[in-house]
């Protein structure tokens, strides 16, 4: 028995080692894109969360014209157009910046130890970390002036927003490699993710549709993940209408084609 042990031993420090040297090399990789894209310029980093919040105030700025101040559940609009905006803008920008990933970091491919799905998640780790800064910034305002009230299931909220940063990577590897194999495929990027704002799920809920239409809107993957995150922070959320088991599902299939689409391409830029 003592035997069997001895000879897994070797591959489970194996193992350690390789999630510690990938640890390694996407923080260094997310260091060098925080430095590449705010450095010290203007802002600087404070550039990275006060971006998505100027964008989000202005949104809320147009809603609070119209002097409404909440929804018909009691949820505050305030409170749930920054929920909707701050997280969808992580999606936005991981979608809409891993189609020049590739081409913007392509020195770095050189390296043996830098893989397509290192730079990829650097870049949505920064995405994600701003968004949730904007994000609890903009909601400690909120509840300070009496706009919002303090996350009622924060655990949902979490695994919420661990679902929708998944399903946003998953499908940036395939757009990744979509675009490095053809360029036309950027020209729809863009356009695509302002497409995706209305139909998200962010500024909507799906009890606010006939009955007959809860069903097919709450397994579009993206509106589940919202109810589950609004479920997560507000009291007065419904939990009737999201799926997590099914989002992990549509994300695992999502992730395996893109881990299989940017090997292929890893192999192609290599030859160059």
């Amino acid at each position: 028995m003592s035997n069997v042990y001895t000879k897994k031993l070797p591959s489970a420090v194996s193992l350690l080692e390789g999630v510690r040297v990938q640890g390694s090399v996407i923080g260094a990789l997310l260091m060098r894109e925080l430095h590449t894209r705010y450095g010290k310029r203007g802002l600087g980093y404070v550039w990275l969360f006060l971006e998505p919040m100027l964008l989000a105030v202005m949104v809320v700025s147009l809603k609070l014209v119209s002097h409404e101040r909440h929804y018909g559940r009691g949820i505050s609009v305030v409170a749930f157009i920054i929920l909707g905006y701050t997280i969808f803008i992580m999606f936005r920008g991981i979608w809409n910046r891993s189609d020049k990933a590739l081409d913007s970091n392509l020195p770095l491919m050189y390296h043996r130890m830098v893989s397509v799905f290192d730079i990829l998640m650097s870049r949505a780790l920064l995405e994600a970390v701003a968004s949730l800064m904007a994000f609890f910034i903009l909601q400690g305002l909120c509840i300070m002036l009496e706009m919002g009230d303090w996350p009622a299931r924060p655990i949902y909220f979490l695994t919420g927003f661990l679902q929708y940063f998944w399903f946003s990577y998953s499908l940036s590897m395939i757009v990744c490699a979509a675009s490095y194999e053809n360029p036309t495929v950027e020209k729809f990027i863009h356009p695509i993710s302002y497409i995706l704002m209305p139909l998200s799920g962010a500024f909507f809920m799906v009890d606010w549709f006939p009955d007959r239409f809860h069903g097919l809107i709450a397994y579009w993957p993206m509106a589940s993940v919202f109810e589950e995150m609004r479920y997560g922070w507000f009291e007065q959320a419904s939990d009737q209408h999201f799926y997590p088991l099914y989002v992990c599902s549509i994300c695992m299939v999502l992730t395996l084609v893109g881990l299989l689409a940017i090997k292929l391409v890893r192999r192609k830029v290599e030859l160059k």
